[in-house]
Order: structure tokens, then C-alpha cells, then sequence
């Protein structure tokens, strides 16, 4: 679906990617993850064509995005963390900007704004910050392009929208479609993601299935000074410290915590990655 392969990018002498090369493919919904400045935003930018490689390339189901196919932009949406949207009711935008998207549906869109209690009689200059995010969300998914970039798509949005956009991204989902979320806040989309991916220092740190890290790992809390000695990463908690440890034969599986992975990749990137080496 999406192939960077020796990917160079820079902000005047600011580099921010340097070499890197990733695949993301069909059927998977990804967490892309990084710490400020990490370059999020800036690689969903580079997928969607709005921004150039310095050297290397991005391919989007054979296009490389720095031409803008008018064929590969209109199978790719993108969110971005902040927009305005015009002074016009939501039925009107439709109207406007739908024929840009061969494959926009109509169910879809309404099947998405009830998920959020919403419905197509709004003006949107009327919405709040939330109302507005949940509405682009809706009109994102119903253009069902094969590749959907989300940058921070839950901020702004309260406790049950977040719920709701869970629910609404995951009925949306097809074997044949690709979703990047770019986010913070990750316990907002920690039951919707299947594929982890950590950016960080210019380069690709971790990039796993969730199956897979859930093979290989366990999360757990622990008392103080009752820490595994062979732990992996170790940080305070409520109940004293929690863990990442390798996981054994014996271990029962236990459930992805992306919070604590997320600290455990960038303070001990080669600890976490050779839990994963084949013997």
C-alpha cells in the first residue's frame, strides 16, 4: 500500500528523517507514534503528497506522491490535528467537495454521523471544536479511500466522542483500506490499532503487529523492589512500578500496554527489539 524507501527530509538544516524506510500495508489500522518533533505530522504529509522528500521516495499503491497523481489523490484523505472548515452547512460541503472521491458513499457517511449522534442538518460554522472534528471524521470515512491519515484525531473530542470514534473508525475498516492515527494520546485508539509504529531520532525505532508484540511481551505491575530482575524497562506506578518484560513459555499473556511500551522503546530501544530476536 505505502512503501518509503530511503526517505530524507529536512526543515531548512533541521533534519528529521534520515534514511528511513517503512511499508504499511492493506487491511491494518496503524499507531504511529514519536515524541514532539519526532516528525508525525511531517510523515503523514509526505504520504499525502503536501510535502517533498529531499532524497528517496514515498509510493502509494505504485505513485509516487511527490508527482500528486490526480489518481492517487483521490484514493488518500488526511485529518489534520488543526483545520478550519468554510461557512456553510454540512449537506453543502458534501455537495462540494464529494466529486472529488470516485468511491464517497452516502451510507457510509450517514451510518458514521449516527455513530456520533449527528446528524446532515448542521451549519458548519455553528459546530464547536469537537462537533467539527467529528463531523470531518465522518465526511473522511465516507470518501473510503484506500488510505486514511488521522493526525491527533481525539483531540478536542470528549470521553464518550472518543468512545464513539472507536467504534465508528472499526465498523469503517476493510480488508483493502489502510488507516494511520498519529497520536498522544494513545489509551484513546489502544483498542482499535493493530500495527505499532515508533519514530524517533530521524529514524524508524519499532514498527510491530500488536499480535506480535503480545507474543513477545508482557506488561504487568509490581510492588517496589518486587520488579523482575531481567525487566526490560521499569517505571513508578500506582501500584508501585509496572513493567515490560520478555515473555516466557510459562507467561500468560497480558495486554498490550501502549503507554509503558512506548516509554520502554524510547529508553531502551535494542532491549525491546531483542525480545523479539529469533534464536
Amino acid at each position: 500500500m505505502v512503501t518509503i524507501n530511503n526517505l530524507q527530509f529536512s526543515y531548512g538544516s533541521h533534519e528529521v528523517f534520515s534514511n528511513l524506510n517503512l511499508t504499511f500495508d492493506e487491511g491494518k489500522i496503524y499507531g504511529l507514534l514519536g515524541m514532539n518533533g519526532a516528525g508525525k505530522s511531517t510523515l503523514l504529509y509526505l504520504m499525502s503528497g503536501l510535502l517533498f522528500a529531499k532524497q528517496g521516495s514515498v509510493d502509494f499503491n505504485g505513485h509516487n506522491m511527490s508527482r500528486r497523481s490526480p489518481s492517487a489523490l483521490a484514493d488518500l484523505f488526511i485529518v489534520p490535528e488543526e483545520f478550519d472548515l468554510p461557512a456553510m452547512t454540512f449537506e453543502r460541503y458534501i455537495k462540494l467537495n464529494a466529486p472529488f472521491y470516485p468511491n464517497f458513499s452516502q451510507e457510509t457517511l450517514e451510518r458514521c454521523l449516527h455513530g456520533f449522534d449527528m446528524s446532515m442538518d448542521m451549519n458548519l460554522e455553528r459546530l464547536s471544536m469537537g462537533q467539527k472534528k467529528k463531523a470531518f471524521v465522518c465526511f473522511a470515512l465516507a470518501c473510503n479511500t484506500g488510505l486514511l491519515l488521522m493526525d491527533e484525531p481525539t483531540n478536542g473530542l470528549d470521553i464518550p466522542s472518543k468512545s464513539q470514534f472507536r467504534k465508528v473508525v472499526a465498523e469503517c475498516m476493510t480488508d483493502n483500506r489502510t488507516i494511520i492515527i498519529s497520536t498522544h494520546q494513545v489509551r484513546d485508539v489502544e483498542n482499535l490499532i493493530d500495527n505499532i509504529t515508533i519514530v524517533g531520532n530521524r529514524q524508524l525505532l519499532f514498527d510491530m503487529p500488536v499480535a506480535q508484540i503480545c507474543d513477545h511481551l508482557t506488561f504487568a505491575d509490581c510492588k517496589l523492589g518486587q520488579q523482575p530482575e531481567d525487566a526490560i524497562y521499569t517505571q513508578p506506578s500506582a501500584m508501585g512500578c509496572a513493567v515490560v518484560c520478555k515473555r516466557t513459555a510459562d507467561d500468560n499473556e497480558t495486554p498490550l500496554d501502549i503507554e509503558l511500551l512506548f516509554n520502554a522503546v524510547l529508553a531502551n530501544t535494542e532491549s525491546v527489539k531483542q525480545a523479539f530476536a529469533v534464536k
